[in-house]
């Protein structure tokens, strides 16, 4: 069981490397062409690593999540996509609207009490 110093340090440690990415960021910003190649290259990964993640989440679900049924998890995805539009590509009314499908549904299924 670590003790109250390893766990100051490790919090420390962890700010600090947080801290240090945030001011490259800060300081390289200026520097980077938001439409460049690369740029748009990086924005393409980060869409099909959320893509990928969404459709596992769906089709091969792990831990309690494997425990609801497919219908609950493609109606949340489908209300939270249809939120997301509507509210001219908010993501916070998609996810708030896909939670509270995707939790109503486990109430009705009687998987939360």
């Amino acid at each position: 069981m670590p003790g109250t110093a390893e766990i100051g340090v490790a919090i420390l440690a962890c700010g600090f490397v947080t801290w240090l990415w945030r001011g490259l960021g800060v300081l390289l910003s200026g520097r980077l062409d938001p439409k460049s190649a690369m740029f748009e290259w990086v924005s393409c990964v980060a869409y099909a690593l959320v893509a990928g993640l969404i459709a596992r989440i769906i089709v091969a679900p792990s831990g309690l999540l494997a425990q609801t049924a497919l219908a609950d998890r493609l109606l949340a995805c489908l209300v939270a996509l249809l939120a997301y539009h509507l509210a001219r590509r908010n993501m916070f009314a998609g996810m708030v609207c896909g939670i509270a499908v995707f939790v109503g549904a486990g109430y009705v299924r009687g998987l939360i009490a």
